[in-house]
């Protein structure tokens, strides 16, 4: 039961990537410039997804130009890919507090004080690093994912 839960994370990462790839590449396109023909944007969708290597007739992308409204509206602005990479911010720093005890009041406050209580006054990525060490990695995730022997 435990192993089934992994099951589809394949198909659901590389749907998830090459949304949030499509997503950049949509928003990489200079303002003002030539826009995409309607009768092109698939030919678009399929060379931006192959020349980030997640082009797959098995796996279409999640989320298809035309309804892809919400990377478009409410101050998205080419930040789909947020969404996953919160998973591997949140799957490394679990490694972290399983790597030292736990939940320990001591690994509790050291998060706190180090990352959440931060707020603003520092680089994110500074503060992820002076917990973990290290900057991010996408392992713990890939690992939680079942995606990593």
């Amino acid at each position: 039961m435990i192993a089934s839960g992994e099951a589809g994370t394949g198909f659901d990462t590389i749907a998830m990537l090459g949304a949030a790839l499509l997503d950049h590449e949509w928003h990489r396109l200079a303002p003002g410039g030539d826009p995409v023909p309607a009768d092109e944007v698939e030919a678009f969708e399929s060379a931006a997804l192959e020349r980030h290597g997640v082009r797959c007739e098995l796996v279409p992308p999640r989320y298809r130009t035309g309804y892809f409204a919400h990377a478009f509206t409410n101050g998205y602005d080419a930040g789909y890919y947020s969404y996953l990479w919160s998973e591997v911010l949140d799957a490394d720093m679990v490694g972290w507090f399983e790597e030292n005890g736990g939940l320990a009041r001591a690994n509790g406050d050291t998060f706190r004080d180090g990352l959440l209580a931060r707020g603003g006054a520092v680089d994110p990525m500074a503060a992820f690093a002076s917990i973990r060490g290290r900057e991010p990695s996408t392992q713990p995730l890939l690992r939680r994912r079942g995606l990593l022997d």
